[in-house]
């Protein structure tokens, strides 16, 4: 019987604080979100805490009136999927080759992993893009982030966690490196491919960098560029909104200020890659665990 009670509550605190940090992590998100439907004046002078007061949509209508947002968006969905495919093929196919008897594997996997460690420098990295004409060219998007050192680290150790005599019987019975690749390698390895896939797609989603130096052409903004810039002019743009309202109409529950134009940009930028997690949970744990600790 007191082993039952000393079970029972371990599991009582065990909850309470997993509850506990649940909350902590979903608050930032939760309080996000009523400072952009709250009264705009209470907002900006931090009234706004626990709930909403004053619930309105006008910013969320104000940002989405934002000249060129719909083409700026679907820029950011095109890189975020071709790119996370990519890259997704690029660390399965390299990762399992370094598992492989291959010409010079050791100074190959080890010149991969250098390049985690030393970096040359922005205007290197500016001028070896400008030399290889990925300035306003969507490629510059994808191509640099198709080989990631990291993620093939992650998926050779899962391979090498995989039971060899699968491989084995598949190479007795005729298959090639390719087609043990595509039928024996890549249903194993999913949970690290989900993982490397979220990390990814978070990665080019939330990038907005290359577009501000390799960029100058409107048709290849993305859609944190725009609001990143949007962001920046918040106080010069809430100025401009007041002075362009006569001050018998000021209203200033539903006038835009920079506290609610940084909140609502936050929040429209983190909602779709946030939509995104529950898809690959399943996979995120294991795909971790395995990839990260070989056995």
């Amino acid at each position: 019987m007191p082993t039952k009670e000393k079970f029972s509550l371990f599991h009582f605190i065990n909850y309470a604080v997993f509850a506990l940090i649940t909350l902590i992590c979903l608050f930032p998100f939760y309080y996000l979100f009523i400072n952009t439907i709250s009264n705009n004046d209470l907002s900006s002078r931090g009234l706004v805490m626990f709930y909403p007061k004053g619930i309105h949509f006008t910013n969320y209508m104000d940002v989405f009136k934002i000249p060129g947002l719909g083409q700026a968006a679907l820029m950011s969905v095109g890189r975020t999927v071709i790119g996370t495919v990519l890259t997704v093929a690029a660390s399965a196919f390299l990762g399992y080759l370094f598992t492989k008897q291959m010409w010079g594997r050791k100074f190959w996997y080890r010149f991969l992993v250098i390049t985690m460690y030393f970096n040359a420098g922005l205007i290197p990295w500016y001028l070896t893009m400008l030399n290889l004409g990925l300035t306003n060219n969507f490629a510059a998007y994808v191509l640099p982030f198709i080989v990631q050192p990291f993620f093939i680290i992650l998926v050779k150790t899962f391979v090498e966690s995989t039971p060899i005599a699968l491989q084995e019987s598949a190479q007795i019975d005729g298959a090639g490196y390719f087609k043990v690749f595509t039928s024996i390698i890549l249903p194993l390895i999913t949970p690290i491919l989900a993982t490397i896939a979220i990390f990814s797609s978070v990665t080019q989603w939330n990038s907005f960098t290359d577009t501000l130096f390799l960029v100058t052409d409107q048709k290849l903004f993305t859609l944190q560029f725009i609001l990143y810039r949007y962001m920046n002019e918040a106080t010069s743009i809430a100025q401009l909104m007041k002075q362009s309202t006569g001050a018998m109409d000021l209203d200033l529950a539903n006038m835009a200020t920079p506290t609610s134009i940084r909140t609502t940009v936050s929040m429209v930028v983190v909602l779709p890659i946030l939509l995104v997690y529950p898809f690959f949970q399943r996979f995120f744990v294991k795909g971790i665990m395995i990839g990260a600790v070989k056995g």
